[in-house]
C-alpha cells in the first residue's frame, strides 16, 4: 500500500471511528468501499423520486421558514412568527399546517450564491452552476442541464413509458424563469410541460389527445415513416437525432393509458382532493404525487411569481405573502400527509425552494428586494433525517452565520437521494468538453 492509500485509510477509519461505525475486528478501507457501493447500488434500484416546488421569484425567508420575531420590525417584517412541532424552531404565521409537521420536514436556513441576480440564481439553483446576468448578451442561454434534465438523462423514468421529467401546471412565471431545460443534453430530455391548470374545470392536456381522423395504427404509420427516413443524416446529426426522439416521445404519450391515468385527477376522491387545496397550487401538487406514483422521476411544480417588491406593480410583502403562502402551506401539508398514507414518503423527496430570499430590511414600499446572502429551503423525505433545521443566519436574517450550503449542495443532495453520485458523472457539452454533474457541492450530511 502506498503512502497515499494509507493516508486514505486512515482518515476513512478515523472518520468512521468518530460515527460510531467501526466493529471491535475493525473495517478496512476495501470493505468501507465495497459496503459504500452496496449502499449506492441499492439506493439506485429503489424507485426513488423528486417533487421540486420552484417558487420562481424568490420567497422571503422571514415570511416563511426563518422568521426574526426579535428583530427590529424594519427586519422581522408585518407578520408574526408561530411555534412548529420541534421545540425551539419557528415558522411565519401563514404556514400553520407545516408548522404542525415540522417533525417529518427539514429546513436549510443557509443556502446563499451571493448574488440578487434573477437570471443568475434561477440558473444556480435549478442548474447548481451560475449562470448569465440579466444584462449578458447571453441573459437566455442555459450553460447547464437542469436537475430534472439531468435525472432524465442519467436515471430515467421509474416506469418504462412514462416521461422521467414533467413540468406542473407550466413552467412559466416571468423573473427570468428560463432555465429548466436540457441544454447539451438535448431536447429529448426537456420536460414534457402540462400547460393546463389541474383546478380549472376544463383542465385537459392537450398533447395528449389524437387529432381527428388519426387512429393509433395510422400514427404507428407515420412514426415507422419517420423513423426509417434519413437514417444515416439522424445518426450524425444532433439536431435530427433530438427530432427522432421528441417522435418517440410523443407516440408513447399518445398510445400509453398509464400516462392519460396518471393525469386524471377526477378519479381522485373529493376528500383527498380537498386535502390538499382545491387551488392552482394543490392540485398541481396533487397530480404530483399521481405522476410520481406511476413511475414519473421527477416533477417541477411552477405555479406563480414570488418577486414581491412593492413597487412597480408588485405585491407589497404582506399582501404577497397572505396571497401565496397560505396556499402553498395546504399543498405542501397535503401532499406529505398522502405520500406518507400511501408509503411513498420514503422515497419520495419533496424540495420548495426559489432562486434566492429577500432582503431583510423592508424597503420604502413595504416589499422587499432580491437577497442572495442567505435564504431558506424546505426538504420532506421520510427516508432523511428530519425534524432538524440545518445552518443558521444572523438575527437579523443577513447573512450566514454556521453552516453554509450551496447550490451544488442542494442539487447533490436531491441527486443522492436518486440514487446519483454528481461528482462521477460526467455530460459532454456540444463542444465535446466533459462536463461534472457536481464540481464542487457534497450531499448535505446531516439530512442523511
Amino acid at each position: 500500500m502506498n503512502r497515499t492509500e494509507t493516508s486514505l485509510e486512515q482518515q476513512s477509519r478515523r472518520s468512521f471511528v468518530q460515527a460510531g461505525v467501526l466493529g471491535v475486528g475493525g473495517l478496512g478501507l476495501s470493505q468501507m468501499l465495497q459496503l459504500r457501493a452496496q449502499a449506492a447500488a441499492r439506493r439506485s434500484n429503489r424507485k426513488t423520486s423528486v417533487i421540486l416546488f420552484w417558487l420562481s421569484g424568490g420567497p422571503g425567508h422571514m415570511e416563511t421558514w426563518d422568521p426574526k420575531p426579535t428583530a427590529p420590525v424594519e427586519y422581522r417584517g408585518p407578520l408574526d412568527a408561530i411555534p412548529t412541532k420541534v421545540p425551539g424552531v419557528h415558522f411565519g404565521e401563514l404556514m400553520p399546517r407545516l408548522a404542525g409537521m415540522m417533525d417529518k420536514l427539514a429546513v436549510l436556513r443557509s443556502v446563499n450564491h451571493g448574488s440578487g441576480d434573477h437570471t443568475k440564481g434561477n440558473h444556480w439553483m435549478l442548474t447548481g452552476f451560475e449562470g448569465p446576468a440579466f444584462n449578458a448578451p447571453d441573459n437566455r442561454q442555459q450553460r447547464h442541464p437542469s436537475m430534472g434534465s439531468a435525472v432524465a438523462n442519467v436515471r430515467g423514468a421509474n416506469h418504462a413509458g412514462m416521461p422521467a421529467y414533467i413540468g406542473v401546471p407550466h413552467l412559466r412565471g416571468g423573473t427570468d424563469n428560463l432555465f429548466h431545460y436540457a441544454a447539451y443534453l438535448g431536447g429529448g430530455y426537456n420536460p414534457f410541460v402540462v400547460n393546463s391548470d389541474p383546478a380549472s374545470d376544463d383542465f385537459a392536456v392537450r398533447n395528449l389527445t389524437l387529432p381527428t381522423g388519426l387512429t393509433r395504427p395510422r400514427l404507428g404509420d407515420r412514426l415507422h415513416l419517420l423513423q426509417s427516413m434519413d437514417k444515416f443524416q439522424r445518426a450524425n446529426e444532433h439536431a435530427m437525432a433530438n427530432l427522432s426522439q421528441h417522435h418517440q416521445q410523443a407516440f408513447d404519450l399518445l398510445t400509453s393509458s398509464r400516462v392519460r391515468d396518471a393525469f386524471d385527477v377526477d378519479a381522485e376522491d373529493d376528500a383527498t382532493r380537498q386535502s390538499y387545496g382545491m387551488h392552482t397550487f394543490g392540485q398541481s401538487a396533487l397530480l404530483a404525487r399521481r405522476l410520481v406514483e406511476r413511475g414519473v422521476t421527477f416533477v417541477t411544480v411552477n405555479c406563480v411569481p414570488w418577486d414581491h417588491h412593492g413597487s412597480s406593480n408588485r405585491y407589497q410583502t404582506e399582501a404577497g405573502a397572505r396571497l401565496l403562502i397560505p396556499p402553498l402551506d395546504h399543498a405542501i401539508a397535503g401532499l406529505v400527509t398522502d405520500l406518507e398514507t400511501r408509503g411513498l414518503y420514503e422515497d419520495t423527496m419533496i424540495i420548495a425552494m426559489g432562486e434566492f430570499g429577500r432582503t431583510p430590511r423592508m424597503n420604502k414600499y413595504a416589499g422587499r428586494d432580491h437577497w442572495g446572502r442567505t435564504f431558506s429551503v424546505l426538504v420532506g423525505c421520510g427516508g432523511m433525517n428530519m425534524g432538524q433545521v440545518v445552518g443558521r443566519s444572523n438575527a437579523r436574517g443577513e447573512h450566514v452565520v454556521h453552516r453554509p450550503i450551496s447550490p451544488q449542495d442542494v442539487a447533490a443532495t436531491v441527486y443522492h437521494h436518486l440514487g446519483i453520485d454528481g461528482t462521477s458523472t460526467t455530460f459532454h457539452d456540444q463542444l465535446g468538453r466533459p462536463i461534472p454533474l457536481i464540481a464542487d457541492g457534497e450531499p448535505i450530511r446531516e439530512l442523511l
